[in-house]
């Protein structure tokens, strides 16, 4: 790949009062550009990734961007919307628009503000990213669409709640000492498994604690090409960027195999000439820990049917063989739709130039991040590594 990582920029995720829209664009835009050493005239071109559907009255975001630096203005700013995975498609946009050579300099910023309605309107507007004709009317809406999955790999595998429960726990750990994530709170193994209360079922034998959160937040990241990057003071490279579609109805497909992650994965380790062994870690999409459990599978960590004995013997662990989700992934750090895939991107940044604090994995020098839109239609799949 000719398409670098420069510079980075990430707000808090959560319920962030006071920061609308623009403002969390403005804050993350200026940070990123100061985090690269380039002024506002340095770049080419503005990509924002933002679903919304309704979150906010406010549509056409690309331009609020502007409202960082006069120097922004007459700059192309284009908005790029591909569900769940918006960050990653506009992250995408930039690569391309590199490649193409149509610019040298790139800014991509993911944002959300998913909390200015009420919880009913936010389920509302999730289950849009199903396919409506047939998926519609599923009761617990996009946690519904997810409950089935879970049923479904459960009556293949056998009842998979332990390793859930586990999954959820390693997450919460791992986002406890993260300061961006929304909850940073160590909740247990016991407290994940358990039904009760505070951790309710939600739809099929998922529990909240398998659910990820209602959030607000954004980040972004500068791009550049090779040659640009090779006189910056910092720079990660793409060794692979892969995109995949599959069918939006769940019927046209196996849904427990969760065959688009697979053939993103393949793609991208072959292009790269890597293993899954040669990684040192991988932030991927645990919107409902469920997902997690069939990614495992789905990049080739265990075979088919055996994924929770990843989560079972450790190999996820921040310790492990194969650290997943070091941040507390989407469950702790939270689930701002557009800035989803941005912000998996920064922090797998960090994590390979040896930067990302209380989570950092020891040593870490290739990230991969698995980034997906709907219930595994649109996937993403990026590996990173440090140019120098």
């Amino acid at each position: 790949m000719t398409a670098c990582i420069v510079g980075w920029a990430h707000s808090k995720f959560g319920k962030l009062e006071g920061q609308d829209l623009e403002s969390l664009i403005v804050r993350v835009a200026t940070d990123a550009l100061a985090d690269a050493g380039l002024a506002p005239g340095d770049i080419d071109a503005i990509y924002v990734g933002h679903m919304n559907a309704g979150f906010v009255r406010q549509e056409f975001p690309s331009s609020l961007a502007l409202q960082a630096s006069e120097l922004f203005r007459f700059k192309p700013a284009t908005r790029v919307e591909n569900a769940c995975a918006t960050g990653s498609a506009a992250i995408h946009q930039g690569i391309n628009a590199i490649g193409a050579r149509r610019a040298r300099r790139v800014l991509v910023v993911g944002v959300e503000k998913m909390t200015e309605i009420a919880g009913p309107a936010v389920g509302d507007i999730l289950i849009r990213a199903s396919y409506l004709k047939e998926e519609g009317d599923v009761e617990g809406g996009f946690a519904g669409v997810f409950g089935r999955i879970a049923q479904a790999y459960f009556q293949k595998h056998g009842d998979q709640s332990d390793a859930l429960a586990r999954i959820a726990a390693k997450n919460h750990r791992n986002g406890a000492v993260n300061p961006l994530a929304q909850m940073q709170k160590d909740l247990g193994y016991e407290f994940c498994r358990t039904v009760s209360e505070k951790n309710p079922l939600v739809a099929g034998p998922l529990k909240r604690t398998d659910c990820s959160l209602v959030s607000d937040g954004a980040a972004a990241v500068v791009l550049t090409d090779l040659d640009t990057a090779l006189a910056m003071p910092k720079a990660v490279v793409f060794r692979a960027a892969e995109h995949v579609n599959d069918f939006l109805p769940m019927s046209r497909r196996d849904i427990t195999l969760f065959e688009g992650c697979e053939v993103a994965w393949k793609k991208a380790l072959a292009g790269s000439r890597l293993t899954l062994d040669d990684l040192d870690l991988v932030e991927t999409h645990d919107c409902f820990t469920v997902a997690e459990l069939l990614e495992y599978e789905a990049m080739g960590l265990t075979p088919r049917g055996q994924g929770a004995r990843a989560i079972a013997e450790g190999w996820t662990e921040k310790d492990g063989k194969l650290p997943v989700n070091p941040s507390g992934g989407l469950k702790s750090k939270g689930h701002p739709i557009g800035a989803t895939g941005v912000s998996m991107h920064v922090l797998a940044a960090q994590q390979v130039t040896g930067t990302a604090g209380g989570i950092q994995v020891k040593d870490a020098r290739l990230a991969g991040v698995f980034n997906m839109g709907g219930a595994c239609v649109a996937n993403y799949v990026s590996i990173l590594e440090p140019l120098r």
